[in-house]
């Protein structure tokens, strides 16, 4: 609106509205002299004041409007802040509730394995061009962090720490043929080894090999570490989803993760556990 008190409209309409002005008062003057509706300056007048009246009713409906819109606009920023102010606590409250979450499974966790000790870490970068979903997370050797050590997550089994820098760490994952895990079904005690190829990770699947002829393993059994190396014994690794056998003829099944890679966000670090291999250095 100030830009129209700018304008040639405005300035045009102002020099009449001060013409009608000087006229009206000329005609209060004059009309205690003669009065206007009866004579040639009265035929004159008369016009000028209806035009006069409704140049001013217009001013006055302007003056309003922009008092009205300066009242909305007033309005609108301060309940614009208002849902800012409760769409920020909002986050916060989920902040918190999944971190309470979080520590709340951990915590179940350490509780069952007292030996563990953890390090939380928030993943930072995914490497889009690894088709087996290697990624990095915020924690590195600063704190505490060697290489192999096991991630986790609090449905089961991530991968290892495949690279140390002072305060990051990268990650390869379950879905690796770097990774060779041995494992066995919780179900029969069937034994096998994890070991991802491209062709289960184009499913975002894992695999283990190396089973007996002779195994019972079924769709639908769960997997877990065996232990006595890299990862602790009795993490979960994934649920058979398809048997085969492979050109060897020697039997495979391949497995869903239990962890969701594609949602990972918080994690922990097991920088101790009784019985680790410390192939990646010494551990307190």
């Amino acid at each position: 609106m100030r830009y129209f008190f700018r304008s040639r409209r405005f300035k045009i309409a102002a020099t009449i509205l001060a013409t009608l002005i000087i006229i009206s008062i000329i005609a209060r003057i004059v009309g205690g002299i003669i009065s206007p509706q009866s004579s040639i300056l009265g035929s004159f007048i008369v016009p000028f004041q209806s035009a006069g009246r409704a140049v001013g009713n217009y001013f006055s409906d302007l003056a309003e409007k922009i008092d009205g819109n300066e009242k909305l606009t007033a309005e609108n920023k301060e309940l614009r802040d208002k849902v800012n102010e409760l769409t920020s606590s909002l986050i916060d409250y989920d902040k918190a509730k999944q971190e309470n979450e979080f520590l709340k499974q951990y915590l179940e966790i350490k509780d069952n394995n007292t030996d563990y000790q953890f390090e939380e870490a928030l993943l930072i970068a995914r490497d889009t061009d690894d088709p087996f979903g290697s990624f990095t997370l915020n924690k590195g050797s600063l704190h505490g962090v060697s290489l192999y050590d096991p991630v986790i997550e609090a449905s089961g089994l991530v991968g290892y720490i495949s690279q140390v820098g002072a305060s990051y760490s990268k990650v390869t994952t379950i879905l690796s043929p770097d990774i060779s895990v041995a494992a066995f079904d919780r179900r029969t005690g069937d034994a096998g080894i994890i070991k991802g190829t491209v062709k289960s990770a184009e499913g975002g699947n894992t695999r283990i090999g190396n089973l007996s002829r002779s195994c019972t393993v079924a769709i639908g059994d769960y997997i877990v570490t065996s232990g006595g190396g890299v990862f602790p014994e009795g993490m979960l690794i994934g649920t058979v989803t398809e048997i085969g056998t492979d050109y060897n003829s020697a039997i495979y099944a391949d497995l869903t993760p239990a962890v969701n890679l594609d949602e990972l966000r918080d994690m922990m670090i097991i920088t101790y556990f009784s019985g680790q291999q410390n192939l990646g250095g010494d551990k307190k």
